[in-house]
């Protein structure tokens, strides 16, 4: 199976899920690894497994599963070099007695689940292991019988262990008036005494350590010192012997790596099964029915992804006919039909329990195509079309006889004439090349090619018109519609312009133009005002929209400058280039003739009057001038000009 595809029916989601139910290590890396099947008879059998699986918990089983505690790393250390240590011995025994349970628990269940149970009786018998580990190692300590000569030590260590006691506490009867307070104390290993530090020299010995306060001192006895030494011999010998017997214990373990190791894989195959087992009670799963002729037949099929309970569907695909085209209004559960087909049979040939009722039947596949979802990407340039283009090209590039295609939302995104032929010619080479299909359209002449096609055939999403809500049942063999014009008007579009969208709709399907009525020209719309009479009222009216040539400038002349949304005066007519000289307010601008518009000529703001403009600019006192006989005039143009823009 590709990735893509299971990307996008969203079986990565899947795969956490029983990663979730599992408790091992193993567990979690089989999880990771599961992958749609495409050999029918392994199939069936890691579905008996599941199914099996499921019943032993459904009637309230648990299985003993060694949590595999520890055990990831020693498995991996094992003939190393490396020696165990009091701890991983620990953890070995747990995972042997884990065993013994298991194997007997499975071994109790052979009538009710042969299958799983036959795993357990190919695990191996850890018992003689179990008993040399205990027999050494106890409660994370060797024991003293671990060997004969740690034995001896042991026996040693404690006889002078108890004559060094009893003559530090005599010695703290005896030095009790110098002494801190009465307690014998360790530092290094070593038994001190703690003597105040005035006192320091009253006791023979050798100072070991001090209190933070400078008041203590603690003192080793003279008197002590020779048991002392020898109690250090005795634990060194103690602690050498420790570890042979570890490293002997060691290879023992190792001994058994060949065993260990079938049952660390086996607790882990049962971690995963009953991981999946666990998901297919909780979605109420199924073992469907298999076939290789591309049958599907789901009866009360559910996604099993869905936030809320879904409307339980019924799909039939495969008997007589090899294409189905589901339509139906929007919202009305298409999309989700194709994904319950995909995904359940992605989860079927992965031996993972379908949320269907029994009786029903899914093919395998050798691959599954899907094109879902919109795809468009302004990052990639990817239109809606293009996007969907894409994937189908992709499809056509893997798509056989052993194929299930998933196709949403046919002929979107471009011309609906040309979308439609070309969904159609899809269609017929998918469905040439043998793949079984499934799509989804809101187009009649899709629709009515599903309907005279032999081999294709239409279902639709049930709708209530009536309470406007999609009842999520799929009826087989009839088209849909996709009820454009019921939602329209019960979300609060006008019945006028609801009868005008059916006249055009059966216009349309006639094959005839739709006639477009015209407003009578006489008749004007209402609450129309000339612009004329609009501008008449502030004493001024703009200039015509009309193509002005550089030429067609002259200095003084009131423009208006959209992109700044202000008014300006030409001071200097455009150069070669059309690039005139503005001054807005007191700014001097260089702006292209094309991004002004004219508003008031210069004839119409000094009437009579004939001289040389630029003159004006630069006297101040005919700026002002100027200025004050156009104010009112610019103002009023401006102000006009940006409400009409």
């Amino acid at each position: 199976m590709r990735t893509q595809a299971m990307n996008k029916l969203e079986f990565g989601r899947v795969i956490e899920i029983v990663k979730g139910y599992a408790g091992t290590y193993l567990g979690v890396r089989h999880a990771e690894g599961l992958q749609p099947l495409t050999d029918i008879a392994v199939i069936e059998k890691r579905l008996s497994e599941t199914k099996e699986a499921a019943a032993l918990l459904a009637k309230g089983g648990h299985p003993p599963l060694p949590s595999l505690e520890g055990m990831e790393t020693l498995m991996a250390l094992l003939g190393t070099g490396y020696v165990m240590s009091e701890q991983d011995f620990g953890f070995m025994a747990q995972f042997a007695r884990s065993c013994e349970q298991l194997r007997q628990y499975m071994a109790s269940k052979r009538g009710d689940a042969p299958i799983v149970a036959a795993y357990g009786s190919a695990m191996h018998d850890l018992k003689p292991l179990r008993e040399t580990i205990e027999a050494c190692v106890d409660k994370g300590r060797i024991v003293d019988t671990a060997s004969s000569e740690l034995y001896k030590i042991r026996k040693k260590l404690r006889a002078v262990e108890e004559k060094l006691q009893k003559r530090l506490e005599t010695m703290l009867t005896r030095y009790a008036d110098i002494l801190q307070e009465r307690v014998v104390s360790q530092r290094n290993g070593r038994y001190v005494l703690p003597v105040k530090k005035e006192y320091r020299k009253k006791l023979p010995g050798t100072v070991l350590d001090e209190s933070s306060s400078g008041q203590t001192v603690f003192v080793e006895p003279s008197e002590s010192a020779g048991l002392q030494y020898e109690l250090s011999e005795l634990r060194a010998e103690e602690a050498r012997e420790e570890s042979r017997v570890l490293a002997l214990l060691t290879g023992e373990v190792e001994t058994y790596a060949y065993e260990l190791g079938v049952n660390v894989e086996a607790v882990g195959h049962f971690d995963f099964l009953f991981a999946k087992a666990k998901w297919g009670v909780a979605i109420g799963g199924t073992s469907p029915e298999l076939n290789n002729v591309g049958l599907i037949d789901l009866r009360q099929a559910r996604h099993p992804l869905l936030p809320v309970t879904p409307v339980p569907l019924d799909i039939r695909l495969g008997d007589g006919y090899r294409a189905l085209l589901v339509t139906g209004p929007n919202t009305g559960g298409k999309t989700v039909s194709l994904k319950t087909v995909g995904l359940l049979t992605l989860m079927a040939q992965s031996g993972l329990l379908i949320p269907a009722a029994e009786g029903s039947k899914l093919s395998v596949f050798r691959t599954v195509e899907v094109d879902i979802g919109d795809g468009q990407s302004l990052d990639s340039s990817l239109s809606t079309f293009s996007s969907h283009l894409r994937n189908v090209i992709d499809i056509l590039g893997h798509a056989g006889s052993s194929t299930l295609v998933l196709l949403d939302e046919l002929a979107t995104g471009t011309d609906p004439g040309e979308g439609v032929g070309l969904s159609i010619a899809v269609l017929e080479e998918l469905y040439r090349r043998g793949s079984t299909l499934m799509a989804t359209t809101h187009f009649n002449e899709i629709k009515e090619y599903a309907r005279v096609t032999e081999g294709f055939r239409n279902a639709r999403m049930a709708f209530d018109e009536n309470t406007l809500s999609p009842l999520y049942r799929l009826d087989m063999g009839e088209a849909g519609n996709s009820y454009a014009f019921v939602i329209a008007a019960k979300l609060g579009i006008g019945p006028s312009i609801i009868d005008r969208a059916r006249a055009i709709a059966d216009a349309l399907k006639g094959g005839a133009t739709p006639q477009v009525p015209r407003r009578n020209a006489e008749q004007p719309k209402e609450g129309y005002r000339p612009k004329d009479e609009r501008y008449a009222k502030r004493g001024a009216r703009p200039a015509k929209k009309e193509t002005v040539q550089p030429g067609d400038w002259s200095v003084g002349d009131v423009v208006f400058i959209p992109y700044l949304r202000k008014p300006g005066v030409v001071y200097r007519l455009a150069d070669e280039k059309g690039d005139l000289i503005v001054q807005v307010q007191k700014e001097k601008l260089k702006i292209n003739h094309k991004r002004v518009r004219k508003y008031i000529d210069r004839k119409e703001l000094y009437p009579g009057e004939d001289y040389d403009m630029s003159i004006v600019f630069d006297t101040v006192e005919n700026r002002k001038k100027r200025h004050l006989m156009s104010k009112r005039h610019v103002e009023g143009v401006a102000i006009e000009q940006t409400s009409e823009d």
